[in-house]
């Protein structure tokens, strides 16, 4: 089931979604402070590639300071618009009975694009 959900995701829209991810993250390397951004792009745009079957987990440990104030540079930067863009397809999606788990991935994608760093995927 979680690859019939993930190909019909591909097919409508989610090969674009990942594809800003990507092509968002080509600028960001290019600099070295914007390194550490380009990961956590990279890592959102895997995700929506291939979203079905994936858990987002807070690392194991104390993450540090280093996370928080990456998570709040991300949140002001860009990290905002990214996550409200998922919470309006996720509430798109939720209002038809078929659509309802494309939008859990949309509100799983705005939780991990509003806090990405300290986190991790789980690919199953």
């Amino acid at each position: 089931m979680k690859t019939l959900g993930n190909i019909i995701w591909l097919v409508f829209g989610g090969i674009f979604t990942a594809l800003e991810y990507f092509i968002a993250s080509i600028p960001l390397f290019i600099t070295i402070i914007g390194i550490p951004f380009a990961l956590q792009t990279l890592k959102l745009g895997m995700l929506a590639l291939w979203p079905f079957g994936a858990e987002i987990k807070i690392k194991p440990g104390n993450p540090g300071c280093l996370s928080t104030i990456m998570n709040i540079l991300w949140f002001l930067i860009g990290g905002i618009w990214i996550c409200l863009t998922h919470l309006i397809f996720g509430l798109i999606f939720g209002i038809t009975i078929i659509g309802i788990p494309f939008a859990i991935q949309h509100f799983k994608l705005a939780s991990l694009a509003l806090t990405p760093f300290g986190r991790e995927i789980i690919l199953h």
